[in-house]
C-alpha cells in the first residue's frame, strides 16, 4: 500500500515553493542588475520550480512505524 501525502499539504507546500522561488528571484535580478525583474518572468521562474517539486511530493511516503 503506497501512503502518500494529501492533496491539499502538497498544494501548500507548492504554492508556498512557487512564492519564495519567484521572490527569490526578483530580489537577486533586482541585486545584480538594479532593475525590476518583471512579475510574470518571477512566475514562470517559481512556476517551473515548483513542477519537479509537484513530482518530489507525490512520490514521499511516510516511513513505517519500527
Amino acid at each position: 500500500m503506497k501512503l502518500l501525502l494529501p492533496f491539499w499539504q502538497r498544494l501548500a507546500i507548492t504554492i508556498l515553493v512557487v512564492l519564495a522561488v519567484s521572490y527569490l528571484a526578483g530580489a537577486t535580478w533586482q541585486s545584480i542588475f538594479g532593475v525590476t525583474l518583471p512579475s510574470y518572468a518571477s512566475g514562470i521562474i517559481g512556476g517551473l520550480a515548483a513542477l519537479p517539486l509537484w513530482d518530489f511530493l507525490k512520490r514521499i511516503r511516510p516511513s513505517p512505524p519500527n
